[in-house]
């Protein structure tokens, strides 16, 4: 008896190392693999295009013909006032020298414009082929030769180098560089809050750690995805990784920390108050991360590989946050024991502090009048989503940087000085025996001004056409889409820069009305089979679509008269629908959850709903603060697209937190009252006792 008692104590403390011993090796396992993600992210434009889309297969065909993929530049120079002759001289010294330099497809020619004030000469280069590397290599080695001291030193003559390659190296600079500085900042950012929280010099430090190893073994699992399935790795989807292992990952441990707490105040052992902890919570955690999982897993119905890309790198994020708080963190608790918690303690035997709480407070009020507030609720978000219709139209190229790189000024330079046409080439694929017919077809096209023969194999050529409009115009809009219903049916595909932007934006009009549908049900279904009713998963997701909604309202009102910005990412509303949809019911898991426990003892919903609201509202707040926290991080970064995406989610996290789990899913809950339950057996009133027949004889009790 007394060896067996003694190894039952023994067991739990072994426990706690085990874990840790299989952590190690697993990051082990994992660091080769972490290590060479950076390797397969890629930032090309084949990487984020439409998979069945014309541009695409241009892409895809110009890497197979004679020398491969084409990186294509602009050179310009310009001087205010006209080009003197010694710039013109200086120009094609340059030019000459690059072209003896590097592996050019022609002797570039120069296009003078009108005004006289600018030169410019289109490059291109097979040389790089599809290694993005090399491909920057060559931009770079380009801006060396035409901006060498000799050639334009401050006399007033500007030199920029733009073109699509210019632009795909400097967008793949700052994706490069986005690593180092959106892990700080995200980890600083949380550090802070969780010092903020916990207000301990040792416990903050403990989430944040597990955040970090759950991070390292998430970046190995990606980089399997991508090796097993072929699984885009973009520089976006992998900060967006990022965001969300820190993110997620603390907001579980946040909730599993304050339980533990509680715990500890009422079981003497950490390694028992800790087994209760995760029975208490543990459900809804999990529960709340197969949601957000599932709803990023729904972006593989994407057609478009960036969106398609992210869906499982998001995922994967997701659950390594899950698996790492729920063994890696209970075990470092366990191990450092209550001390974690100095000087806040948690005594055996102690009893919280009571004060009345802000949530406490927040749900009084909005339990003496549930309809009004739910009302006065729906009107604010309707009314804030209506600022949706003010944001900016689709955001072009030269507006998708909040810097302005070398290959914008280029582009704006261009943009100025040749208004009377294209300086971007539209490329045309097309069957090698019906070229011929192709390059007429495109020469009589309105709003062509010219088109040239290039490379050719045995069954594609490609065909150079320059239009009329200038970049991403209505006007060239317009040429694209002739000349695809003209050449389609000869089998060519239309492509290039600006052929991208417009399928870019065709296909998320696509993927919003395919995505979306498929989200709905998949997060309809979980809570569903959570909560065994309908009326609250319905609740809940109707509240989470209205938060959306409002966030986008108010990205309209500060996108274009606060922050400036031009133009709007194509694939804005679908990522920030999926991410706020997959977050927010995260937030009303936790929140239903509790509700549902204290029914189930017996409580009314409404009573219930103020109970759980009391208990569960500081930790959802501060699970809230520091997702929107770690979003807006991405508020930072030097991109428009990624600025917009960490504004709508942060404001939409925030507007989930404060108002709707607050106030309306709680004034919801009272107004219904069991209703919110239906169908399930919560909705159906206790049954009460029979009462006694008034005729029945009297029991006498026997002696």
């Amino acid at each position: 008896m007394g060896a067996a008692s003694t190894s039952k104590r023994r067991r739990p403390r072994a426990v706690p190392w085990v874990l840790l011993g299989l952590w190690v090796a697993v990051l082990a396992l994992a660091g080769p693999f972490a290590g060479k993600l950076g390797d397969v992210q890629r930032d090309r434009a084949v990487d984020y295009l439409p998979a069945n889309a014309d541009s695409t297969q241009v892409a895809k065909i110009q890497e197979r013909l004679p020398g491969g993929e084409t990186t294509e530049l602009v050179l310009v120079y310009h001087r205010d006032g006209g080009l003197t002759a010694a710039d013109r001289g200086t120009a094609a010294d340059q030019v000459a020298a690059l072209d003896a330099r590097t592996k050019l497809v022609d002797t570039p020619q120069g296009v003078p414009s009108k005004d006289g004030s600018t030169l410019m000469y289109p490059v291109a280069s097979t040389g790089p082929g599809t290694d993005e590397e090399l491909r920057d290599t060559f931009v770079n080695d380009v801006r060396d030769v035409i901006k060498a001291p000799d050639g334009a030193a401050g006399d007033g003559l500007s030199v920029e180098v733009g073109g699509s390659g210019a632009l795909a190296t400097d967008a793949s600079e700052v994706y490069t560089s986005l690593d180092g500085p959106l892990l700080y900042t995200t980890v600083a950012v949380v550090a802070v809050l969780l010092i903020l929280i916990y207000r301990s010099p040792l416990l903050w430090l403990v989430p944040l750690v597990v955040a970090g190893v759950a991070n390292f073994l998430s970046m190995g699992v990606a980089y399997g995805l991508n090796q097993a399935f072929g699984t885009t790795v973009s520089g976006q989807s992998s900060g967006i990784m990022t965001i969300l292992v820190f993110g997620a990952g603390t907001d579980y441990a946040l909730l599993i920390v304050s339980r533990y707490r509680e715990e500890l105040r009422r079981v003497e052992r950490p390694y028992d108050a800790m087994v209760a902890a995760l029975r208490g919570c543990g459900p809804a955690v999990v529960a709340s991360s197969g949601t957000v999982a599932a709803g990023l897993f729904c972006l593989l119905a994407a057609d478009l590989n960036s969106s398609r890309g992210m869906g499982p790198l998001g995922a994967v994020g997701v659950l390594c946050a899950l698996v790492a708080m729920l063994t890696l963190l209970p075990a470092l608790l366990v191990m450092l024991g209550r001390r974690v918690f100095w000087p806040l303690v948690p005594a055996f035997g102690s009893e919280a502090k009571k004060r009345k709480s802000l949530f406490q407070s927040m749900g009084s009020s909005a339990g003496r009048r549930p309809r009004t507030v739910l009302a006065a609720g729906a009107v604010l978000l309707a009314a804030l989503a209506l600022g949706a219709f003010a944001l900016p139209g689709n955001l072009k190229q030269e507006d998708s940087f909040t810097s302005k790189p070398d290959s914008i000024a280029a582009m704006e330079t261009l943009a100025a000085a040749y208004p009377e046409r294209g300086t971007q080439p539209i490329s045309v694929i097309a069957p090698t025996d019906r070229a011929d017919k192709a390059l007429a077809d495109a020469r009589a096209v309105p709003g062509v001004d010219g088109a040239e023969r290039g490379r050719s194999s045995g069954q594609w050529t490609e065909i150079s056409v320059v239009a009329k409009g200038a970049p991403q115009s209505a006007a060239e809009t317009a040429t694209l889409e002739r000349l695809r219903d003209r050449l389609d049916p000869q089998g060519a595909y239309v492509g290039g820069p600006s052929a991208e932007q417009l399928d870019l934006k065709d296909t998320n009009r696509r993927d919003m009305r395919v995505v979306v549908p498929i989200v709905l049900a998949a997060v309809l279904l979980i809570l569903v089979v959570l909560l065994r009713a309908l009326v609250a998963p319905l609740l809940l997701l109707l509240a989470v679509v209205a938060v959306w909604g409002a966030s986008l309202g108010i990205a309209g009102l500060v996108f274009g008269p606060v922050f400036g910005f031009e133009g709007t990412d194509p694939g804005l509303g679908l990522l920030s629908f999926c991410f706020l949809v997959a977050l927010g019911v995260d937030y009303g898991i936790f929140l239903m959850h509790r509700m549902r426990e204290e029914c189930l003892a017996g409580a009314e919903t409404g009573p219930a709903a103020l109970t759980a609201l009391r208990t569960t509202g500081g930790v959802i707040a501060s699970a809230g603060l520091v997702l929107a926290a770690t979003f807006a991080v991405l508020t930072n970064m030097p991109l428009v697209q990624l600025v917009e995406l960490g504004f709508v989610i942060a404001v939409g996290v925030l507007l989930d937190t404060f108002l709707v789990r607050t106030y309306l899913v709680t004034s919801a809950s009272l107004a219904l009252g069991r209703k919110v339950w239906w169908p399930g057996p919560l909705s159906k009133a206790p049954a009460l006792p029979p009462a006694p027949e008034a005729d029945a004889p009297e029991l006498v009790r026997a002696p």
